[in-house]
C-alpha cells in the first residue's frame, strides 16, 4: 500500500519538481504557468523552456505555492494553490469570473505521474492545500474541475484533467458556485 507524503515547495525541492514534470514540463511544456499568463502574453511564446525558467524564478522568489506528493522518495504528484489574484488568467476567463476574487484562494492545477493516477494522489494534495489555507485563516477556496464530455464520448485523457474532476472537489465539500451551463466550472468551499 502506498503511503503518500506531502511537502510544500521550496527552492530545495526544485530538482524533485523537475523530475516529476519531466522534459515536457508536465503537460505540453506548461510548467504550471497556464493560469499565470499575464495580460498580453501568448501561450505559444511562453510554454516550454521559458515557462520552466519563469517557474524556477518564481519558486526561488517565494511567489509560487505548491505541494509535491511523494511515494517513498519519488515525486509523484503536484498541485499549486494561492490567492486567486495570483493567477491572472482566471480573472480573464469570462466563465470563471467572480465578484469577490480578492477574497478567494484557489487550487487551480494538479499534475500526477501517469502510473499513479486514480490512486488518491490528487485527493491527498487537495486535502493538504485546503488544510494549509484554512490554518492560515482563509475563508473561501475555489477549484475549477473539468467538465465531463458529453455522454457517449470517450473519457478525457488524464493529462487534460489538470484542473481536477468534479468528484475530486465534491468529495471534499466543494459545491458548484457558478452556472453549470458555462464552458468552465467554478466550485467553492467555505472554510
Amino acid at each position: 500500500m502506498m503511503k503518500i507524503q506531502i511537502k510544500e515547495i521550496t527552492p530545495r525541492q526544485w530538482k524533485d519538481l523537475e523530475l516529476l514534470f519531466g522534459e515536457k514540463g508536465a503537460c505540453g511544456g506548461c510548467w504550471c504557468m497556464w493560469w499565470r499568463i499575464e495580460p498580453g502574453e501568448k501561450w505559444q511564446d511562453l510554454k516550454g523552456a521559458q515557462a520552466k525558467r519563469r517557474l524556477r524564478t518564481m519558486i526561488d522568489n517565494g511567489e509560487v505555492r505548491g505541494l509535491i506528493a511523494y511515494d517513498q522518495r519519488e515525486p509523484i504528484g503536484w498541485c499549486t494553490f494561492g490567492k486567486r489574484t495570483d493567477f491572472p488568467r482566471l480573472n480573464r476567463a469570462r466563465t470563471l469570473q467572480c465578484h469577490d476574487a480578492d477574497n478567494v484562494v484557489c487550487v487551480p492545477c494538479f499534475y500526477v505521474k501517469n502510473r499513479y493516477r486514480k490512486q488518491g494522489v490528487s485527493t491527498e494534495l487537495l486535502k493538504a492545500a485546503v488544510g494549509i489555507l484554512a490554518e492560515e485563516g482563509e475563508t473561501i477556496v475555489e477549484g475549477y474541475p473539468v467538465k465531463p464530455l458529453k455522454p457517449g464520448n470517450r473519457s478525457i485523457p488524464g493529462a487534460f484533467v489538470f484542473t481536477g474532476t468534479i468528484p475530486l472537489f465534491e468529495k471534499q465539500g466543494f459545491v458548484l458556485a457558478g452556472s453549470p451551463l458555462t464552458s468552465k466550472l467554478r466550485y467553492r468551499k467555505m472554510l
